[in-house]
């Protein structure tokens, strides 16, 4: 099996790729090649015997995709995106990443097939943004898309395009509406979610963090593993069952801001929940505020996907997975 994954140098792409790695398969298939890709290059997996290409590209650029799909992968992880706060601020880098680039990739797999058949899966990273307020207390799968930024917007329409490119034999889609991604490793990006994984990552080393809007702020959570995990198994369900609607909208956790913190002191203390500042900044609590908050995503469990269910559960992962198992 020949993996591309789009967007390989991101946290969840290299988390991707070691998991992979570690598997070496998918699908009950052996893994022989892996082409990874992304805006600067990735790391070569150095434990991994197979074939592997490491591509420093821009997917906004529309020689990219006939590039990365010329040797036909079987299966196809597309990452790449401008996140949420960045495509609000910067409008034209938003679409030309998260919507232009998924359209020549789609494009560029559709003139493949010209010569000979040629369908692979394809798994896109989908966001709960797509939804837009007012809200039920619970989303359940038959709610509407009606994004109010610009980012939500972006994904919503990859999402109207995977299924029309998979009704017509080009593609076998799978979109997977991420819940926001917490405890993310490393420094904070410029996504306006980063703050639900600032306030517990730094505490957990013994720094400050700053909380930037109100504790009764609840929102829709799974961990990195839970990420790599939906990936994994999006790439291997039967997709007969998902008929023309193929997005779904992933499993989480639903926690407030106070339950997070909660379940930071019952994991590390109180020294680790004092080092959590309040500095409330408008900006951001606007934007969260048109963000969704629960899910009920049948479809995805009846289809076998899986999440944490609680918010320890979510800390013990990253203390686990980045910690080696120790707090500070």
């Amino acid at each position: 099996m020949h993996v591309l994954i789009i967007g390989a140098a991101g946290m969840v792409g290299r988390k991707l790729v070691d998991r992979l790695v570690a598997d070496g398969g998918l699908a009950g298939a052996e893994l022989t090649k892996l082409t990874l890709a992304d805006v600067v290059r990735p790391d070569f997996p150095a434990a991994f015997a197979g074939d592997v290409s490491t591509l420093e590209v821009d997917i906004a650029d529309p020689a990219t995709a006939p590039r990365l799909v010329q040797e036909r992968p079987d299966v196809i992880f597309h990452l790449a995106a401008v996140v949420s706060g960045e495509a609000e601020e910067n409008f034209d880098k938003g679409y030309a990443i998260n919507l232009e680039g998924f359209q020549h990739l789609l494009r560029a797999i559709e003139r493949q097939s010209i010569e000979a058949p040629y369908v692979p899966r394809l798994v896109f990273t989908s966001s709960i943004a797509v939804f837009g307020a007012p809200f039920p207390d619970v989303i359940g799968d038959d709610f509407l898309m009606a994004p109010l930024t610009s980012y939500g917007t972006q994904k919503a329409v990859c999402e109207l395009l995977l299924n029309d490119f998979s009704r017509k034999g080009l593609v076998d889609g799978v979109g997977i509406r991420l819940p926001t991604i917490c405890i993310r490793p490393g420094k904070p990006n410029l996504a306006a979610s980063g703050f639900f994984s600032n306030i517990l990552r730094e505490p957990l080393v013994g720094q400050e963090a700053i909380l930037p809007v109100d504790r009764d702020v609840m929102h829709w959570h799974a961990s990195p593993r839970a990420a790599v995990g939906f990936l994994l198994h999006a790439a291997a369900i039967d997709t007969g069952p998902l008929g023309g609607r193929r997005c779904l909208s992933m499993p989480g956790v639903a926690a407030t801001v106070q339950e997070q913190i909660d379940a930071l002191e019952r994991v590390a203390g109180a020294k680790a929940t004092r080092l959590i500042k309040y500095q409330p900044d408008e900006k951001i609590a606007h934007i969260v505020a048109g963000w969704p908050r629960a899910f009920d995503p049948q479809r995805a469990l009846a289809l076998g996907f899986e999440a944490e269910s609680n918010f320890d559960e979510i800390i013990q992962a990253h203390i686990e997975d980045e910690l080696g198992g120790k707090i500070a």
